[in-house]
């Protein structure tokens, strides 16, 4: 299997062990894990034409995966 990029802990290795923790004790936080994973994989899957899509559905996956990034980002650094 590739290497899928932007990966949490890849994107954010300074909160390596907050994205852990977070991910065990905040359900929230968890959920938005789980749908930036799901959302990201679509994304490379499309992207390596795995699973082809249109250009719109693409930009619209990507402007997803941006907003799910920036919570998960101030989560982060509000937990700092």
């Amino acid at each position: 299997m590739s290497h899928t990029p932007h990966e949490l802990a890849a994107d954010f290795p300074e909160y390596a062990e907050q994205l852990h923790k977070l991910k065990e004790s905040n359900a929230h936080f968890q959920k938005l894990a789980d749908s930036y994973h799901a959302i990201n994989r679509d994304i490379h899957r499309a992207e390596t034409n795995v699973e082809p899509t249109s250009d719109d559905q693409l930009t619209d996956m990507r402007k997803r995966r941006m907003v799910l990034k920036d919570e998960i980002n101030a989560l982060l650094k509000s937990t700092a």
